[in-house]
């Protein structure tokens, strides 16, 4: 039995199907699109709505949409309107239009058979449950490019020109079509394209800032108090920056790095826990390509790494580098370079990845360089260095 027990709180909060109540970063865009469907509060079945959410993996499209769903559904319901939410997945679909459909009529009649229907059918017979139960549905595609992919234009449009045969009827069925890359929307033809882009939500992939708060509300969501320090959000949130700004990844990191925590009993997350979880996503580092660095690029990584395994900081200044370089020297016997050859040596093991760099924010002695090692845990660095330089440790 640990010590310190779980570092978690909830660690269903950091689950990917998780809608947290609040959007950091994403208050406009929520705004936005509640804006697009505010009909349906005051006159539901007088008009329909199409929208596009597109945005790059992690920006968080998916999430914006279900909490939307969420709080829309509520709203409805305090003014007496039978409105559903359904989010599908089109990929889990494998793109077709017939189990999507099947998929949404089976929200009002769970055991409707699979079988002896054919799409347009299965459009008409959600439409006339609809009719029958005064219901509207908001439905969701996400991953739209597996409908796009697989059915092409015809698809696409039956679905978005579904009321053109209803004109004296209400209309219930809006859409949000949830999808990467516009781009992908050239493959249908410009009568389809024309109905469905008309409200597009592009959502940018989030700063390094923007990171740092999305994942310290789920750390307080997640985690117990003062299980993660403050350096190991900020090397998850570069981690997921350099990911092309995916809170996603990072969320998955701060699950994965909370696990590692918890099988070694150390109470707290601490970086090194970061860097595991990301070798296991991730496991950039290859012996192949520790082998090709130079002797003194091996000695200063190895400083670097037994620096980080002695420590819980995610940075290490360029100064105690220095110094734990000169230490691995003396053991192996070898010269210690100067510092402006040792800068040369820095930069090659930031170009290949290994390690990063920044400036730190000037102090009371200036500014000074800042180095992290963000993507493999520094007790199987300096494993495989010592290895490679010939010594075993005990």
């Amino acid at each position: 039995m640990s010590p310190y027990g779980s570092v978690f709180r909830d660690e269903t909060k950091l689950d990917i199907n998780y809608v947290p109540h609040k959007l950091p970063h994403r208050d406009a865009e929520l705004h936005l699109l509640k804006e697009f469907f505010s009909f349906i509060l005051k006159t539901p079945s007088k008009m329909t709505q199409r929208v596009i959410i597109t945005g790059k993996v992690g920006a968080g499209k998916t999430v914006l949409s279900q909490r939307f769903g969420a709080d829309i559904t509520r709203e409805a319901g305090k003014h007496g309107i039978n409105l559903r939410y359904a989010h599908v997945n089109c990929r889990e679909y494998r793109g077709s239009l017939f189990l999507i459909l099947h998929h949404v009529v089976s929200v009002f009649h769970p055991n409707f058979p699979r079988r002896g229907y054919s799409a347009e059918e299965l459009l008409r017979i959600l439409l006339q449950i609809l009719d029958e139960e005064n219901a509207y549905v908001i439905l969701a595609l996400d991953e739209f490019e597996s409908l796009v992919e697989r059915e092409g234009s015809d698809a696409v449009y039956k679905l978005t020109r579904v009321h053109e045969a209803r004109q004296d009827k209400p209309q219930r069925l809006s859409f949000v079509c949830i999808l990467r890359n516009l781009k992908i929307t050239e493959r249908l033809d410009a009568s389809t394209r024309s109905t469905l882009q008309s409200n597009i939500i592009n959502l940018d992939g989030y700063s390094k800032r923007q990171l740092k708060d999305i994942l310290d509300d789920r750390v307080f969501l997640a985690f117990k108090p003062s299980t993660v320090p403050e350096d190991t959000v900020d090397s998850t949130a570069e981690l997921a920056f350099a990911q092309g700004g995916n809170a996603r990844f990072g969320i998955e990191l701060l699950w994965r790095a909370g696990k590692y925590a918890d099988a070694e009993d150390l109470g707290t997350v601490i970086p090194e826990c970061v860097r595991k979880a990301v070798s296991s996503v991730y496991p950039l580092m290859r012996k192949s390509e520790l082998a090709t660095l130079s002797l003194h690029e091996k000695l200063l990584l190895l400083g670097i790494a037994r620096f980080f395994k002695e420590s819980q900081n995610a940075y290490v200044s360029l100064a105690e580098a220095e110094k734990a370089y000169a230490v691995a020297c003396e053991e192996f016997s070898a010269q210690p370079h100067g510092h402006t050859q040792l800068w040369k040596h820095l930069q090659m093991l930031s170009a290949f990845g290994i390690v990063e760099t920044k400036v730190s924010a000037a102090g009371s002695r200036g500014r000074s360089t800042l180095i992290s090692l963000p993507r493999i845990s520094a007790y199987e660095l300096e494993k495989e260095l010592c290895a490679l330089l010939g010594h075993t440790k005990t």
